[in-house]
């Protein structure tokens, strides 16, 4: 199968190059979508330069809007049968990516996600409210869709390709993975989970997501609970 990864980065510049060459050595047929959104460094220019020594690599360029946007962005260009949502910083390493479809390719799943918190795998200590935050929307999933997702926040997931390019998806920012989860629960797909490793960033890092985007997610959440069916 071929698979696609779909990459939103913004001021990446760091390790958008380690990240090309990690997916590139994993030996699979594949396609590479990265969406810059806005980057004031040389994300897109180190993405450009990859791209024409490596066939199969295609650089979209938008105004900053935030991640939901630039993975909407994104989607109309795979050309795939499974396509992964890969984040640039390596929070999350490509070497886990043959576990997360391992599921799809033996045709029992829909979509995967890589849950951080089944355990099993090497995880950087949390920040507790991160932590709590995430266990809390976890929760709030179950409740609202009655699924058993332990970590609907993961931002390693993989689709049909198709799957995800029927989503009608809206987020602009970090509402975007609340949303893909209300709506693939909505839907009835087969979903399923593996654990996977977390090199997580700090703040000082260059990690971006705030107590403001939990308020967010349990909005976006129930708006999708409550919306009708499409």
């Amino acid at each position: 199968m071929k698979i696609a990864f779909l990459v939103p980065a913004y001021n990446e510049a760091a390790t958008i190059g380690e990240l090309l060459e990690q997916i590139d050595a994993l030996g699979l047929d594949r396609q590479i979508v990265v969406v810059d959104d806005g980057s004031k460094d040389d994300t897109a220019a180190i993405v450009r330069a990859y791209a024409a020594e490596h066939p199969g690599v295609l650089l979209l360029q938008q105004p900053n809007r935030g991640k939901g946007a630039a993975l909407r962005h994104g989607i109309p260009h795979l050309d795939a049968d499974i396509v992964v949502i890969q984040d640039a910083d390596l929070e999350y390493s490509p070497s886990e990516v043959p576990h997360l479809i391992a599921p799809i390719e033996q045709g029992v799943a829909d979509v995967v996600y890589g849950s951080r918190l089944s355990g099993g795998r090497a995880q950087r200590a949390y920040l507790f409210w991160h932590l709590m935050g995430n266990r809390f929307l976890s929760l709030l999933t179950g409740v609202l869709f009655n699924t058993t997702l332990s970590d609907m926040e993961t931002g390693y997931k993989a689709f049909r390709t198709e799957i995800l390019q029927a989503l009608p998806l809206t987020e602009d920012q970090f509402g975007i993975e609340p949303e893909i989860t209300g709506w693939i629960c909505r839907r009835h797909l087969r979903i399923y989970e593996v654990p996977i490793s977390y090199y997580g960033r700090t703040y000082a890092e260059g990690k971006n997501i705030t107590w403001r985007d939990g308020f967010r997610a349990v909005w976006v959440l129930l708006r999708v609970r409550v919306a009708r069916a499409r």
